[in-house]
């Protein structure tokens, strides 16, 4: 088994309700999928709490952004960016801020693993941020299955097997021919085919945006992925939000209505 993380944006609460879901369940290997910074309040404690974690970290936008420079972000987006960056760099241990640094840069875009090696009864796992085709940027929406089929479909003929990704903030499974499940439609589970393809957006654990407000990721069993939802402490999120001038409040208000 393993487990699949995304978007955790600086939002510690979320995170750690999450990693104790998910050690509870006896998983000991996460892959988290990218944006573990921007838009929160505590990217170095987020980034402490993935180092010690998880197993694979990849590169999403907010961390490019951070990393480099924020670009076609809105202006809380890259306000956020610029304050973490500010953040981080001034942070009184610099042994750690050396090690944040470090952590950013060596971010991959893309990472591959057998099923096999984590007990999925598939041939090939693939993960991203964005898509397939544009790793890091490119957003994969379900109504893209109506309006962009050739987008979807460009998508799946770049990975073998399964594809995790995230960015969206919107979690569910696209098949091929073109089509979105959400997870109330599955049952929040997924049977995996060992000679079909789909793609699974595994949702967000910092900032959901399907109107529920409870932290997303998936558990990736020998034959099934499941979605799974997280209760944690918004409201001291919000706090700590409201305390950063850097940061709009919306930034943690739109938490309460997972949006």
């Amino acid at each position: 088994m393993l487990a699949v993380i995304s978007d955790i944006h600086s939002n510690i609460e979320a995170l750690r309700a999450v990693i104790d879901d998910i050690e509870d369940r006896g998983i000991e290997t996460i892959v988290c999928l990218g944006d573990a910074i921007g838009y929160g309040p505590n990217p170095d404690e987020c980034l402490d709490l993935i180092a010690e974690k998880v197993s694979v970290t990849l590169m999403g936008n907010h961390d490019f952004a951070v990393l480099y420079e924020p670009a076609n972000f809105n202006v809380g987006a890259e306000g956020a960016c610029y304050w973490t960056r500010q953040f981080l760099e001034d942070h009184i241990d610099s042994d750690k801020r050396k090690t944040y640094w470090d952590i950013l840069g060596a971010m991959p875009i893309k990472h591959v693993m057998t099923g096999q090696s984590v007990g999925v009864n598939v041939g090939e796992l693939t993960f991203v941020h964005g898509s397939p085709r544009r790793p890091v940027n490119e957003y994969l929406f379900p109504d893209d299955v109506f309006n962009a089929p050739s987008k979807i479909q460009g998508s799946f003929d770049r990975f073998n097997n399964l594809c995790f990704v995230g960015h969206t903030h919107v979690p569910g499974v696209f098949v091929d021919p073109p089509d979105f499940y959400p997870p109330d439609e599955i049952d929040s589970v997924y049977e995996i085919k060992p000679k079909d393809k789909a793609l699974i957006n595994v949702g967000s654990v910092g900032q959901p945006r399907d109107r529920d407000r409870r932290a997303s990721y998936v558990v990736v069993e020998s034959d099934t992925i499941r979605f799974v939802r997280v209760e944690y402490d918004i409201d001291a999120v919000i706090k700590k939000v409201r305390a950063v001038p850097q940061l709009d409040d919306y930034l943690g208000v739109r938490l309460k209505d997972g949006r």
